[in-house]
């Protein structure tokens, strides 16, 4: 089953479009095409623990993110913002959820995280809370340990389920893989399913973990991951709107789980 009876595809792209979780969202030209050299760089937080397995050019990448996100094809223009295509958006939550449902029906191992402990971690709390229900075993390995992370020591926290990083007492934002190849060294075996976003998903991909991956217009690195067969979804989006923004999103997908 696809989507609520409730919460029609019309009625979702309606919802995404006026939320801005797709459609004309607020992350900049600028930073998509910037990230596009960051992450062909290799810089720590772009490459979100991805190998490429082959060479990729500027042009090679921005035309996926045409093909699977739906941004601009003009790469001569670096002002403004960008666009999410919606029907993209919700092709990929199509796909998300068919892939959550089956794990879900067959009361798989689950391991979630979120580098975004403000908007999207609004995201990944109820499809924890769903799994749980369905009889899934949610993953909670490391729980507490500190993990160096560019650097930085960072602990590694759960919400209900879901993994985060942060220090003692505050969570942080991070883009970094190595949370996440850390929690999978700690597992005897790997999880049925990863649903992640950043270098969570990333990590869990190149793992070779079937992996369901959130992503902004300009986080290249999981969407080039798709292309490569390493991330088995990734969903177009913006992932740091106001958190009520994504209750929608989140019946959308979990409507799978009969």
């Amino acid at each position: 089953m696809k989507g609520d009876p409730a919460l029609s595809r019309s009625d979702l792209i309606e919802h995404l479009v006026a939320s801005r979780i797709a459609g004309d969202v607020a992350t900049s030209r600028r930073s998509n095409l910037a990230n596009i050299d960051k992450m062909l760089a290799r810089e720590p937080e772009y490459w979100f623990g991805l190998d490429l397995d082959q060479p990729w050019s500027f042009d090679d990448v921005l035309k996926v993110l045409v093909t699977r996100v739906g941004i601009d094809a003009d790469a001569t223009r670096s002002t403004g913002a960008d666009r999410i295509d919606p029907e993209l958006c919700v092709d990929a939550l199509d796909a998300a959820a068919e892939l959550i449902g089956r794990v879900a029906g067959n009361r798989g191992r689950v391991l979630l995280a979120t580098g975004h402990p403000t908007g999207i971690l609004a995201l990944h709390l109820p499809i924890a809370r769903r799994l749980v229900e369905a009889g899934c075993e949610v993953l909670t390995p490391a729980d507490g340990d500190w993990v160096e992370v560019i650097g930085e020591r960072r602990r590694i926290r759960y919400l209900e389920g879901v993994a985060t990083v942060g220090t003692g007492g505050d969570l942080l934002h991070t883009h970094s893989p190595e949370p996440m190849q850390h929690l999978l060294a700690e597992l005897p075996a790997p999880p049925d399913l990863v649903v992640a976003d950043h270098g969570w998903a990333g990590a869990a991909g190149q793992a070779g973990a079937p992996t369901v991956g959130f992503a902004d217009t300009n986080d290249p690195a999981l969407f080039v991951g798709a292309e490569k067969g390493k991330v088995a979804v990734a969903v177009p989006l913006d992932d740091n709107v106001l958190p009520a923004a994504y209750g929608p999103v989140a019946t959308y997908l979990l409507s799978a789980i009969g």
